[in-house]
């Protein structure tokens, strides 16, 4: 699994990519984390960045953080992706689930 964020994982609770990884850590998942740099508020021409282009190219939008499972399933808002890691903790030895229905 990885996770896709802007600049880092700190500000849990404050910051939507912090609290996204707060949660999947918390769920006991070790997500890949990597950085998009730029910004939401910018334009798609301005975000050039690896990880916003990827953000892009799965959900239609340069925001992060985006969750992307092991199977391919993009999941993005930091709301959202907390849902899933509630909804889905981690077990041993077995690879990440589907989103719950």
């Amino acid at each position: 699994m990885r996770l896709i964020v802007c600049w880092g994982t700190q500000g849990a609770g404050r910051h939507s990519c912090g609290t996204a990884y707060r949660a999947l850590k918390d769920a006991g998942h070790d997500p890949k984390v990597e950085k998009a740099y730029g910004s939401k508020v910018l334009p798609d021409v301005l975000n050039v960045s690896s990880g916003r282009k990827e953000a892009k190219r799965l959900t239609g939008s340069t925001a992060v953080p985006v969750l992307i499972l092991d199977d391919g399933t993009a999941i993005s808002e930091s709301k959202t992706i907390a849902a899933w890691a509630h909804a889905n903790p981690a077990q041993a030895g077995v690879a990440s689930p589907k989103p719950a229905a």
